[in-house]
């Protein structure tokens, strides 16, 4: 078996993330994907055979599904060493371990790491709360994926503008309730906010994630675009939803 090849280790499992073939080597310890990250990698501005960077990269699913949709290669900046092993392992699984490079280490000491304005497009799927917001989890490695404990914001947007390249992308999916303090924060850094759109669970609900994307040096000017919805009032994936799926088999 090919996960045998890349060594899964105790409690470890293989899932399939559907999208050409890829697998995903994941831990229910460990901070596992959702849809955010799926609907960060397909919102994202990604150009045939561009170079990306992704900011906590996690399990390395963004960097599979950018791979997944013609990026030539997408390098990774992970700082928990255990997520950064099975995301390097998952890389190795699907045969692009030449293509999906996963750096553990820490995202706010990125001048050391790498050099400024090599990437055309950045991405991350950050902490969504501040310290002292909400219910921080007992398990030090899930909260660290849930709250801003060792990266904040700020952070994540100047990391960001160190590496994309002038009039490169920066894309990140977060909460409604920041976006005021997200734009502020990018605009500040010289990205400047170009597309924007609400994600909302169902038709009746408010938007609970919010997909944004600047460009470095670019001019005022936000496109909006159509809400996307991610369940039917029967409670099934919208067609939106399902296309993200089609579209990459």
């Amino acid at each position: 078996m090919a996960s045998a090849k890349v060594g899964l280790k105790p409690g470890e499992r293989v899932d399939d993330l559907i999208i050409n073939n890829l697998k995903l080597i994941q831990h229910p310890e460990e901070f596992c994907f959702s849809l955010d990250a799926v609907l960060l990698a397909h919102f994202a501005s990604m150009r045939q055979n561009g170079v990306a960077a992704d900011l906590g990269a996690g399990t390395g699913v963004i960097g599979l599904l950018l791979l997944a949709r013609g990026a030539a290669a997408v390098t990774g900046i992970e700082l928990n060493p255990d997520m950064a092993d099975m995301a390097s392992r998952s890389a190795k699984l699907n045969g692009l371990e030449d293509r999906l490079l996963i750096l553990n280490s820490d995202l706010r000491l990125i001048h050391d790491l790498l050099p400024g304005g090599n990437f055309e497009l950045v991405v991350s799927n950050p902490p969504y709360r501040p310290v002292g917001g909400g219910y921080i989890n007992p398990n030090d490695r899930v909260a660290m994926a849930r709250h801003e404990l060792t990266a904040s914001l700020t952070d994540i947007v100047a990391a960001a503008r160190h590496l994309v390249k002038y009039r490169g992308r920066f894309a990140m999916v977060h909460l409604p309730e920041r976006l005021a303090e997200i734009m502020l924060t990018m605009c500040q850094a010289g990205i400047e906010p170009k597309r924007l759109q609400f994600v909302y669970p169902r038709v009746d609900k408010k938007p609970n994630m919010v997909l944004i994307e600047g460009v470095r040096g670019a001019k005022p000017g936000l496109d909006v675009l159509p809400p996307l919805l991610v369940y039917t009032t029967d409670g099934n994936y919208s067609e939106d939803i399902m296309k993200l799926y089609e579209q990459d088999r």
